[in-house]
């Protein structure tokens, strides 16, 4: 009689340890598979705003092209080229100015 209640005790100690191990199974599984579903959508975000920006950058390239910058002036601010009175001609400058770089230094010997 001993020896049978050992044996039970022992078969229902197996028995939950394996159920355990079974459940514990199938919790990292479920667990893995919801991670792979998570790490799928992060990628096909990722993706997306790769696209996004993609997009943006053309976008942004386009506004910097000067066709682009004279019809927001013209239409959006209502800009026009100036009349020939408004535009002052500078004089051509040929000779270096005296500044820092070139100014002489009293008592030195000229080159």
């Amino acid at each position: 009689m001993r020896l049978s209640r050992a044996f039970v005790t022992l078969w229902t100690v197996a028995m939950v340890a394996t159920v355990s191990a079974f459940v514990l199974h199938l919790a990292l599984r479920g667990k893995t598979v919801a991670l792979g579903y998570e790490l799928g959508r992060a990628r096909a975000e990722g993706a997306r705003l790769r696209e996004v920006k993609r997009v943006l950058q053309v976008e942004a390239a386009s506004y910097k092209t000067p066709d682009r910058v004279e019809i927001v002036a013209r239409t959006l601010l209502a800009m026009e080229p100036p009349p020939p009175s408004r535009i002052v001609p500078l004089a051509a400058v040929d000779a270096p100015r005296p500044g820092p770089a070139t100014a002489t230094v009293v008592g030195a010997a000229a080159p």
